[in-house]
């Protein structure tokens, strides 16, 4: 799903980040379109959690003015991603706005009990389903629980980095990714038991 990933990895990949950030600042155009090919795929992936097929427009808005403020930027790899997914998700706002939207009935909201463990097994499985298909299951959960999945599965945001761009405190945005990944979870083993009740029913039919 685009997403950063963890541990060596995450770590290579914002040091990478904040040295072309640092020289992009200093005037290097090279730079900033290294800059864009590592942080865009994952922005887009969020956005369109957000704005669905409207994506592409939001991105190149928030593009426009991550450039056009870039000098005013401060910090490292981990916090220019967390500054552009928060100007990303200003601009998705104010899409919606315009298109006089408002978030979508969903299912029911669930009661918080029994919350799973950080590294939620969701997360892994989405490695088994097609990016598209993932954004589609995670468009489907509460505005809320959706962009706290979207900011740490797809941008690589901690949960702290994540609060600060939801303008939440961290308990909330954890509780939110937690019911988010449960409800995940669960339609993910819906599919695939229907997967399997479907490879049944033919292997079935085929002997029969």
């Amino acid at each position: 799903m685009g997403k950063v990933g963890s541990g060596r990895r995450a770590e290579t990949y914002d040091a990478d980040l904040g040295e072309h950030v640092a020289r992009a600042q200093e005037g290097d155009e090279e730079t900033f379109a290294a800059a864009y090919r590592l942080v865009h795929p994952p922005l887009l992936g969020y956005l369109r959690g957000l704005v669905r097929d409207d994506a592409e427009d939001v991105a190149s808005d928030a593009w426009l003015e991550i450039a056009r403020d870039l000098g005013r930027f401060r910090g490292d790899g981990a916090g220019f991603r967390a500054w552009t997914a928060s100007i990303a998700r200003n601009r998705a706002i104010d899409h919606l706005r315009r298109l006089k939207s408002r978030p979508r009935d969903t299912l029911l909201e669930q009661d918080l009990r029994e919350l799973p463990a950080a590294q939620d097994t969701a997360g892994e499985a989405f490695e088994t389903i097609s990016t598209e298909h993932a954004l589609a299951l995670i468009a489907t959960l509460p505005r809320q629980q959706a962009e706290a999945v979207l900011l740490q599965t797809v941008i690589g945001l901690d949960g702290a980095a994540a609060a600060r761009v939801l303008g939440k405190r961290p308990g909330a945005v954890r509780s939110a990714t937690h019911r988010g990944l449960r409800r995940l979870g669960k339609h993910l083993a819906t599919l695939e038991r229907d997967r399997v009740t479907d490879s049944d029913s033919r292997a079935l039919g085929d002997a029969t």
